[in-house]
């Protein structure tokens, strides 16, 4: 067995669980490590929950559901990622957070040779890196929402990132899960969210300046430009909060005016409306979204 094909993935909210079940449906070996027993259970409700939404649709078969599943196992200890050869944090946006997991991962890790990426959307991979004594084996693998549908991945290696590991990574997310891989330097935005959030704060800063409303802009790019989605439901599908932590580690790191989040933007953040996983952002959705 390649030591790659023992995934290991930290925190199962929206980006992990559709990491973990990529990964469990390219026939790997998947350890999901959450920060207690509810938080796991949660977790393997949403895969469940995804992967029956498959099989609703024709897409998936009852029996291929089972096997991926079966593939899948869930704790909250992360010691359970021992003899992974490949774990990937995906835990919340926020700098200090993503380094004590990183260092935590790195002080359970068996396997000499075993390689540490993080989910990041915006932070340099090395400030993560440097938590870790292995920071030749750690790299950004930086993946989309919704995991099983986007197909692109972002790796971004560090200057200490061993091109080996480089190389191995983007075989993995290439040949094993199927995906696109575009290769970045080591910046915060990488490629896609240095390019992308510039454009959807501009969008929040029209809409609170009353020169134009949400349904205007968001028709605006769709009908306009032929994007699949407006900016503003883009936001919301994203989460308010991880646009805003996006655009401040951008604005700390480029101290770019078109990076530094809108008063809006903070002001709705504040108010927990967050988007679709609250059920109100920029616009309503109903019910919260867990």
């Amino acid at each position: 067995m390649n030591a790659l094909d023992r995934v290991g993935v930290v925190g199962c909210g929206l980006m992990g669980s559709g990491i973990a079940e990529v990964c469990a449906r390219a026939g790997l070996d998947v350890v999901v490590a959450e920060r207690d027993g509810g938080a796991a259970r949660a977790g393997r409700l949403r895969i469940t929950a995804s992967l029956d939404r498959g099989v609703r649709s024709g897409k998936l078969a009852a029996e291929d559901r089972d096997d991926v599943l079966s593939r899948l196992r869930f704790t909250d200890d992360l010691a359970a990622l021992a003899d992974r050869g490949l774990v990937v944090e995906a835990v919340a946006e926020h700098r200090d957070v993503k380094a004590a997991t990183l260092a935590a991962v790195d002080r359970h890790l068996a396997l000499d040779d075993a390689v540490i990426a993080s989910n990041t959307s915006s932070i340099p991979i090395i400030d993560l890196a440097a938590a870790t004594e292995r920071p030749e084996s750690v790299i950004g693998l930086h993946f989309f929402n919704p995991v099983p549908v986007q197909r692109l991945v972002e790796v971004v290696p560090t200057q200490l990132t061993a091109d080996t590991v480089t190389e191995q990574v983007s075989a993995f997310a290439a040949e094993r899960l199927g995906k696109t891989v575009v290769r970045a330097r080591d910046r915060s935005g990488f490629v896609v969210n240095a390019l992308l959030v510039p454009y959807l704060l501009s969008a929040v800063r029209m809409l609170e300046s009353g020169f134009a409303s949400a349904e205007d802009i968001d028709h605006g790019m769709v009908l306009g430009c032929a994007h699949p989605m407006g900016p503003l439901r883009l936001l919301d599908l994203i989460g308010l909060d991880t646009a805003h932590a996006i655009a401040d580690s951008m604005y700390e790191e480029f101290k770019e005016p078109l990076y530094a989040p809108p008063a809006l933007l903070r002001r709705m953040v504040a108010a927990g409306t967050l988007g679709r996983k609250t059920g109100r952002g920029f616009y309503s959705y109903g019910a919260s979204r867990g």
